[in-house]
């Protein structure tokens, strides 16, 4: 979470960074585009308003049949109101407004549709999300005139509306007699059609037909239907009897003696007898076994007299089941013979019925029919008697609420709306053009940025708007950014003796001579013997900064023989030479690249403490490369925001491919006011400038600072030439 906040916090940071570098660029746009809003809604005609709010009926306007259905197709649905809106705005409507008004005569138009034109651009309509409410808006110069047109366009619309609605009422009226005039025929068809089949089918007495189900129907389903039932109900108990029988003869037949006295009991057959005697043997057996097990022996008389009614009793049982069993064969045989006759008689009736139903399918089927055509007969009569009536009825299809009446103040244009849209604009496209121009643009824009691409550390950040050091009196706080590249120079360089550094840029107009001339001015306030060399011989400045003459300098002496302490001029800064370019030879780079002018560096290297070459951009002539590859080593000093990051690129790889060392790069003319993000490198601006010290204070302090960041070097650099810091 953290982290997240940091992320976002740096974000908003360096879009803050955007808006504060390309603020005059957003102003500008911002005044410009509402400028240009507040001259357009200066110059724009002033308009009056005409409202007119209004309420459109919704009516039934087409009916018509499809099939045997009646659909009323109606006005009601999502596009009613955009249609109505097409309607008010149509030359049917318009044209009735320009006529009534006298348009084309009163704005001097060639013609109707000019005027009908006219009309259209200013027109508005509007309607209510949740209801039929429209708004009629028209706009015009004339305040009064603007009230007429919108009154007149609600008037026109309205009569509009009542001449359609009227031919299409006329036209559905139409439609409804000729379909009843068709349907009434289809009817008398229909039932000419019913009487002639119940005369072939002698039906003497029809039913009422109003009804849902005839009484021809229900004879149908009710007399021969039941028969039918009746039969197969007759025809299921037969079946049962003779499956009865088969089992008990089958049970029977092979059974005698008390079995078969037993299992016609147990089956319960048809007989009196054997239902009559059979619980009397039952008992009577019981009796005697509790007879016996009363201690009754069989010699005893009641014993005896039970023995000869179960005897009795037994015979006669045995005698009906015997009887039974020869008349169950009889029996069945006649079951059988009642069954196949009842089934045949089943059939026949079941063919009698599904041919009558057959023949009265006919007449039921122009029975419904008759039936249905009536009724739609019954309603499309009802319909037309009701558009009949609505016909009549005088309908108003809209109902005026609120109408036009002219205002006393322009409508069109809104001042104060144009104008903030105008500044929103403004704003808008201000904050994109920034981004856009940030994002197109690529070049040195932090620190951050430079060592990232180069691989090599930011020496120091010099603040825009630095003048010359040494011209200035007094202390001057801007030398601190110079005493930074100073120290930096010490602690980055990783040889002691290397005290030579060629001072490169890649275009001109980047400050490498203003840097330079700065740098050796502090070096040499620091207690260093310090030489300038200015080898940018074919626009050469460095003589400029000290106004010293460039009549003898560097070309002088590589093309001559004359001494070098000839050409080296003290300067106004202690301890700070010069060595002028001379007068621009035919070939500066031959003369740079000779022998001699290597022997000069060994021999300057020598005699100063630090030496410093001035040279010209080094992506545009090869005297930078030479000088490169002699110095011991090169600072490359960047303007921000202003060499492209891939040029710079090619500054470092100019310096390397003559084996040369880039120390560092020196960013320069950064307005920190509005990079907040370079405060931290320019801190000491508030802590020299919260007090002024005296001019001895100065002076120590100075001394103190600049010895004291040099002790380190100065043990293994050339220490200043016996003569009191004079190299000659």
């Amino acid at each position: 979470m953290n982290a997240t906040s940091t992320e976002l916090q740096r974000h908003a940071l360096d879009y803050w960074q955007i808006i504060r570098n390309r603020l005059g660029l957003i102003l500008l746009s911002f005044i410009l585009v509402f400028a240009v809003a507040a001259i357009v809604t200066y110059i724009m005609p002033r308009k009056y308003r005409g409202r007119v709010e209004m309420v459109i009926e919704r009516n039934v306007v087409d009916v018509h049949v499809q099939g045997h259905e009646l659909d009323m197709a109606s006005t009601i649905g999502d596009s009613f109101l955009k249609t109505q809106f097409e309607i008010i705005t149509k030359r049917k409507t318009l044209d009735r407004v320009v006529e009534k008004l006298d348009l084309v005569k009163r704005w001097n138009l060639p013609s109707k549709q000019a005027a009908a034109g006219k009309l259209i651009g200013n027109i508005d309509a509007q309607s209510s999300i949740r209801s039929d409410f429209i708004t009629i808006e028209y706009f015009d110069e004339d305040a009064t005139l603007a009230a007429d047109v919108a009154n007149a366009i609600a008037e026109s619309y309205s009569e509009t509306r009542l001449e359609v609605d009227s031919k299409r009422s006329d036209n559905a009226v139409e439609q409804l007699t000729a379909q009843i005039t068709a349907k009434e025929q289809q009817t008398r068809m229909a039932l000419d059609k019913t009487i002639e089949i119940k005369k072939r089918l002698g039906v003497f007495e029809m039913p009422n037909f109003s009804t849902q189900r005839s009484a021809m129907e229900a004879d149908v389903m009710t007399l021969d239907g039941n028969n039918l039932i009746t039969g197969a109900n007759d025809v299921w108990k037969l079946k049962k009897d003779v499956s009865d029988m088969v089992t008990q003869t089958e049970q029977l037949k092979t059974l005698d003696g008390d079995d078969l006295i037993r299992q016609a009991g147990e089956l319960r057959v048809e007989n009196d007898t054997i239902k009559k005697l059979g619980p009397t043997y039952q008992d009577l057996l019981l009796k005697q076994q509790t007879l016996g097990s009363g201690g009754l022996g069989a010699a005893h008389p009641t014993m005896k007299g039970i023995a000869a009614e179960i005897k009795k009793t037994r015979e006669m049982l045995l005698e009906a089941a015997v009887d039974y069993r020869k008349n169950l064969s009889f029996r069945l045989s006649t079951v059988q013979k009642q069954l196949v006759e009842t089934e045949a008689l089943n059939d026949a009736q079941r063919k009698k019925a599904i041919d009558k139903q057959a023949e009265n399918q006919e007449l039921l089927a122009a029975k419904r029919e008759w039936e249905i055509l009536s009724s739609e007969t019954a309603k499309l009569k009802d319909t037309k008697a009701s558009k009949e009536i609505d016909k009549k009825m005088s309908k108003t299809p809209v109902t005026v609420y609120q109408a036009a009446e002219a205002e006393g103040r322009p409508f069109k244009p809104n001042v104060p709306l144009n104008l903030a849209l105008g500044g929103l604009v403004g704003l808008m496209f201000g904050f994109g053009l920034a981004f856009f121009l940030e994002y197109l643009d690529t070049s040195v824009k932090s620190m951050e940025d430079v060592e990232r691409l180069l691989g090599v550390p930011v020496l120091a950040v010099i603040p825009k708007n630095i003048g010359v050091l040494h011209r200035t009196t007094g202390m001057n706080v801007d030398a601190e950014a110079y005493r930074i590249l100073r120290t930096n120079i010490e602690f980055n360089r990783k040889n002691p003796t290397a005290n030579c550094i060629s001072v490169v840029s890649g275009g001109a107009g980047e400050g490498k001579s203003t840097t330079m001339v700065n740098l050796a001015t502090v070096c040499a306030q620091g207690g260093y013997t310090t030489l300038i060399i200015d080898a940018d011989m074919r626009r050469p400045r460095m003589h400029t900064f000290f106004d010293i003459a460039n009549n003898h300098g560097l070309s002088t002496y590589l093309t001559t023989d004359v001494p070098l302490a000839e050409v080296v001029a003290r300067t106004q800064v202690e301890n700070l030479y010069l060595l002028p370019s001379g007068i621009m030879p035919a070939d500066p780079a031959g003369l740079l690249n000779s022998k001699k002018f290597t022997d000069l560096i060994a021999d300057v290297k020598s005699r100063f403490d630090l030496v410093l070459m001035d040279s010209p951009p080094i992506l545009g002539v090869s005297d930078a490369s030479v000088l490169a590859a002699e110095a011991d080593m090169s600072i490359i000093v960047a303007q921000h925001r202003k060499l492209p990051r891939q040029m710079l690129l090619r500054v470092k790889m100019a310096v390397e491919n003559v084996n040369g060392t880039v120390l560092g790069v020196v960013l320069n003319n950064v307005d920190i006011r509005s990079d907040a993000s370079y405060a931290y490198a320019t801190n000491y601006y508030t802590y020299y400038s919260s007090e002024t010290p005296s001019s001895s204070e100065k002076k120590a302090r100075s001394r103190h600072a600049t010895k004291s960041v040099a002790s380190s070097a100065k043990s293994s650099t050339p220490a200043p030439s016996s003569n009191g810091g004079d190299a000659f």
